[in-house]
């Protein structure tokens, strides 16, 4: 199985940091730390490509390559997202989408084959069964918020750090506040869920030895 990951483009706005990142000589801010992990919960032999348009273009050559095309999204960048799930359905191919945008919106949602509510850790192994059964389904809702230690480690190697600012690595989930623009709590509960000394070690480990020559940001 040949997946593409896709990070959609994110408009002029705060989070695109695009008047900031050319004192840096970068791109973006921060790779899509979200699809990497999800990178990194798919099955061993299958092949993976990351796309992440706000640093490079997707090239109708790469959604020819792939078998399914998985995207995220955050609420801002959703015409982006309805754009890129728009011209790879008309390649032909299955399109998975998850992600806090994908979670949280009353909109309806671009028409994709299989869409993801919540965390994936529990759905995304559900899926990748009943893919092999042939018998998927549309909608994945996450019944539960998984503990971090059945998280694995993001599979940084994707990314091409030199197309970004920083680097960030993910330690815990939900918040105890109540910060009005901020859907934290809606996604990952009100209770901080953390990973453990031993997966951030094992971060720390792996990040070394793939991003050696880059800036990491914890946090």
């Amino acid at each position: 199985m040949k997946v593409l990951l896709i990070n959609p483009e994110f408009p002029d706005t705060y989070w695109s940091f695009r008047h900031a990142l050319p004192f840096e000589g970068k791109r973006c801010a921060f790779p899509p730390l979200g699809l990497l992990t999800v990178s990194a919960l798919l099955p061993p032999g299958w092949e993976r490509r990351l796309v992440d348009l706000n640093v490079q273009t997707l090239k109708t050559s790469d959604i020819d390559w792939a078998d399914m095309v998985f995207a995220t999204a955050m609420l801002v960048q959703k015409d982006s997202l309805k754009q890129l799930v728009k011209r790879c359905k008309s390649r032909g191919k299955r399109v998975v989408l998850g992600g806090p945008y994908v979670t949280s919106t009353i909109e309806d949602l671009p028409d994709a084959d299989h869409i993801f509510m919540g965390e994936a850790e529990t759905t995304l192994p559900e899926f990748i069964k009943d893919l092999a059964a042939g018998v998927a389904k549309r909608r994945y809702q996450a019944v539960d918020r998984p503990p971090l230690a059945t998280t694995p480690v993001a599979h940084f190697n994707l990314a091409n750090m030199k197309r970004y600012s920083a680097m960030s690595v993910q330690y815990s989930r939900g918040c105890p506040f109540s910060c009005e623009f901020c859907d934290i709590i809606e996604i990952y509960g009100r209770v901080p869920r953390t990973k453990s000394i031993q997966q951030m070690l094992a971060v720390r480990s792996i990040a070394r030895s793939q991003l050696a020559r880059n800036s990491i940001y914890c946090g």
